[in-house]
């Protein structure tokens, strides 16, 4: 006897991630602002709003980044590469100065995430931290017994 069929994704499949990813945000960003000094939120609210923030301008780095690798990827010539590389780097550099700011436009001196380096490190942890509670989370796969 087959198995169910696996549903379709429902419309809101990619909004309950969205939620999950700035809960994550919020959680690994009040844990950068208990334990490094030049990480500021002065409210829980402005944590939640940075958070939400973040979700956006992160979003669009990650797809900005998407294609400047496929460039690098899809390029022939050697100068098609190097562009390409440069380009990439240009995004991974360039996305932490556009954070902070628009952190700076948006909330001013109520939030800080701080300089180059706080900013670069609590990027990563956010990214690293959703790809995991995106794991965690993740249906398991449907091991199939003896009568499937």
């Amino acid at each position: 006897m087959p198995g169910p069929e696996p549903r379709p994704p429902r419309p809101t499949d990619g909004r309950a991630a969205d939620v999950v990813d700035v809960f994550v945000y919020v959680v690994v960003l009040n844990l950068f602002v208990e334990y490094l000094p030049a990480v500021i939120s002065e409210t829980f609210t402005l944590s939640l709003l940075t958070a939400v923030l973040l979700k956006a301008v992160l979003e669009v780095v990650v797809a900005v980044k998407k294609r400047a690798r496929g460039r690098f990827r899809s390029a022939r010539s050697t100068a098609g590469k190097v562009a390409a590389g440069l380009l990439l780097w240009g995004v991974l550099v360039g996305s932490k100065f556009v954070v902070l700011k628009t952190i700076d436009v948006v909330f001013g001196d109520s939030v800080s995430l701080g300089g180059f380096v706080s900013v670069t490190l609590l990027i990563l942890a956010l990214l690293v931290s959703r790809a995991a509670v995106r794991r965690l989370l993740a249906p398991a796969p449907r091991v199939l017994g003896p009568g499937d």
